[in-house]
């Protein structure tokens, strides 16, 4: 009876006009059928039992008529936007799967999340890497798919979290990584901080995602007009007057950068982001010193790589990758090229200190 109730309540609603229009157009019994389907997918994520055999069907459909929703208000009534399929298109048979798909039980959610994570952990890391840079070429082009999961996606995510990425990043507000890579809920692991730079509790924080979440690629993120870098490269003395660990922050990353080899740039911006990079490097430098990471390198389970986000544009460029076993050949390990999209490699000391 609750169902019937809420049914008849979300068809006499105009929630989504230029679908429901359109869906009115083929007759009040597609019309209930389809708002049946949204009140059992309402009810489920309210957490009310809803049966095996009713799941599917109705959870097929709400999830259809939602994504239509999402999709925007083209084709009414005499357009092209009537009928299920059309309020969910789908590029393959995979993707309109996923786009689909519906958990109403811990243990469908479970299942699912377990099916996910076999996927990511037999991913290899340049691809991982591959698809990072995918999701910045769709962000800076304005065509981000925004991979927001569903009610019941995110319910499989209550029981495990397997991010294929782990990012050391600034804390800037106008450099959200998610978004920057277009990526969802539980694709990456991120550390933010200050400077995008290494210490005690963001090198421990990477080291769980490197050994107990096995991500396959560790990356380094500064980003243009960085305010911490740019503060670093005061006088000693004034960083000095800054409250006390703020200061010891400060002088950690103006160590690395090298800025008298640096005082020969007269241009802002090309100072500005040779002074980011640097800091980006020597952060990718000091955890090549970590043996844990080096021996998942050396295996080709882990690719660690840095990385320059450009607010004015959005891109993001990929460099001083460190991938692969670098130790058998020296010669070889120079001039090996590093992926596809990066502009650098780095080879670091054969026994670090």
């Amino acid at each position: 009876a609750t169902f019937v109730k809420t049914a008849k309540r979300v068809a006499s609603l105009p929630l989504i006009p230029f679908r429901v229009a359109s869906l009115r157009s083929r007759g009040p019994s597609v019309t209930m059928a389809l708002a049946t389907g949204l009140a059992f997918g309402a009810a489920a994520a309210s957490g009310l039992a809803v049966s095996a055999s009713c799941s599917g069907q109705w959870g097929t459909i709400a999830s259809a008529l939602l994504a239509g929703a999402r999709a925007g208000g083209s084709g009414g009534s005499g357009g092209s936007g009537g009928g299920v399929a059309a309020l969910a298109p789908a590029k393959d048979a995979d993707s309109l799967k996923d786009l689909l798909w519906q958990g109403f039980s811990m243990e469908e959610a479970r299942k699912h999340a377990d099916e996910a994570q076999s996927r990511a952990l037999a991913q290899a890391p340049g691809d991982v890497l591959a698809e990072l840079q995918r999701g910045n070429a769709r962000f800076w082009m304005g065509t981000s798919v925004r991979p927001e999961s569903t009610a019941f996606e995110r319910r499989a995510l209550i029981s495990k979290q397997f991010p294929s990425v782990a990012i050391l990043g600034c804390s800037d507000s106008r450099v959200p990584t998610e978004i920057v890579f277009d990526q969802g809920l539980g694709d990456l692991f991120v550390v933010r901080v200050a400077g995008n730079a290494l210490d005690t509790a963001t090198i421990a924080s990477l080291q769980y995602a490197v050994h107990h979440l096995n991500v396959k690629v560790l990356m380094v993120l500064g980003h243009e007009l960085c305010g911490a870098v740019k503060a670093a490269q005061l006088p000693k003395i004034l960083l000095e007057k800054e409250p006390a660990q703020l200061e010891m922050a400060l002088k950690a990353i103006k160590s690395g950068l090298g800025q008298e080899r640096l005082a020969h740039l007269e241009d802002s911006r090309a100072l500005d982001r040779e002074v980011v990079t640097t800091n980006v490097k020597k952060q990718v430098e000091r955890l090549t010193r970590d043996k844990g990471f080096m021996t998942k390198v050396r295996n080709q389970e882990l690719l660690i790589v840095g990385a320059f986000y450009e607010i004015s544009s959005g891109i993001v460029d990929f460099f001083h990758e460190v991938s692969g076993d670098d130790t058998v050949d020296l010669a070889v390990a120079v001039s090996k090229q590093p992926s596809r999209g990066v502009t650098s490699r780095y080879v670091p000391a054969r026994n670090p200190a």
